[in-house]
């Protein structure tokens, strides 16, 4: 099929910053692409063909959309699955595909998939109701500090608590949920793999994460990872296990921890572009964005190799802002060598809302790392 310069319709499910990112590549390769979202603001936005403004959670809307598009994707996990099996039934190519899609969306349902398929996790339990877990524990069968998570909506530090007292329980929602072990680890780490119609498999760099203490959210992202070659082999060599399992098509960003005794384990996935490989656009030979293309639309898959070492510092809403954003201090850091701002196109900032990201690129990691905590304490993202 020819997708370039053709009438050939993308359609892209969520209209935010990876949303935006993908259309980078698609207006490089002047894909026509349609995008659906619940926002007038959407990021999106500005850089598609055609924009519609819909419920992504709601069946009609979702089926209607597939129906103007020759090919479906999505930039974000909470999407109708029911629509999308519908419109696969009828004929539409999906990638990742509803089956996919079902398994992630749910941490339960995701946690179990991993036990059925021999694939490292910590343990869990699983409940239907948050007030089980009370039980379960004055019944001995749940000690703290455990993990809390949602089973279902959880993104970006949302719907993942740490519990070491039953007040911690209080006003977490009482709906579906787990309780994972804690786990003693030294890194959090990712591994990006994309898959073709082909089944051409490949990975990038294993990347590290840096966690913001309170936000649960990553401050930095460091390629490569400083860690040892047979860990980073162990951690690619478990995330083509995952994809194998899954039979996936497009990217799937599996993150992990490394233990104290360099175990490696599967934290969670996510079928789409991911922070971890923001840093990719300006670090590696092909963009996460530019191969999840290549990948749906069934093209050889692009090189994964570092050209140089990244890093990637999120840009999120400072504590105590709320309102029409400002970006301070954006001069400052592109003064700085190897600097580059992505800025999402987000009008309004509220306190740790993802507004952008900053790549650093330098030969020397260390060096590169040093530059990004100057980012970090440079730049800051208030309101007026």
């Amino acid at each position: 099929m020819n997708y370039f310069s053709s009438n050939f319709k993308l359609g892209i499910l969520g209209g935010g910053q990876l949303g935006k990112m993908m259309l980078y590549d698609t207006r490089k390769f002047d894909i026509q692409t349609y995008v659906l979202d619940a926002s007038d603001e959407a990021p999106c936005k500005i850089a598609c063909n055609t924009f519609v403004k819909g419920d992504l959670l709601d069946y009609d809307t979702v089926y209607n959309f597939g129906k103007q598009v020759d090919l479906l994707t999505f930039e974000i996990e909470n999407v109708n699955v029911d629509a999308l099996e519908a419109l696969e039934k009828e004929g539409l190519s999906v990638y990742p595909s509803s089956k996919t899609l079902r398994i992630i969306q749910n941490k339960a349902t995701q946690k179990l998939f991993y036990k059925d398929h021999d694939i490292p996790t910590a343990d869990f339990t699983r409940f239907a109701y948050l007030s089980e877990i009370e039980d379960t524990i004055r019944n001995g069968g749940l000690q703290f500090p455990f993990v809390w998570k949602a089973a279902q909506f959880g993104y970006d530090g949302n719907g993942v608590k740490v519990v070491r007292t039953f007040d911690d329980l209080k006003e977490l929602p009482k709906g579906e949920c787990i309780a994972e072990t804690m786990i003693p680890f030294k890194n959090e780490l990712a591994v990006i793999v994309a898959r073709n119609q082909k089944g051409e498999v490949k990975t990038y760099p294993v990347v590290e994460m840096e966690f913001h203490p309170e936000a649960n959210q990553v401050e930095y992202v460091i390629c490569p990872a400083r860690i040892d070659t047979d860990v980073a082999a162990k951690a690619q060599e478990i995330a083509l296990k995952i994809s194998n399992a899954f039979n996936h098509v497009g990217l799937l960003a599996v993150e992990m921890f490394q233990t104290e005794s360099d175990e490696i384990l599967v934290n969670e996935v996510a079928p789409r572009p991911h922070n971890s490989g923001h840093h990719t656009i300006e670090s590696s030979y092909t963009s996460q964005f530019e191969q999840h293309l290549r990948a749906i639309l069934n093209l050889p898959l692009g090189k994964t190799d570092s050209k140089v070492g990244g890093i990637m510092v999120n840009l999120v809403g400072a504590e105590g802002y709320s309102g029409d954003v400002i970006y301070k201090n954006i001069e400052a850091i592109m003064q700085m060598d190897g600097v580059t701002p992505h800025i999402y196109g987000k009008k309004q900032t509220r306190p740790f809302r993802k507004m952008g990201h900053v790549t650093i690129v330098n030969e020397d990691i260390n060096t590169a790392r040093q530059i990004a905590e100057q980012v970090k304490n440079t730049v800051k993202v208030i309101s007026k």
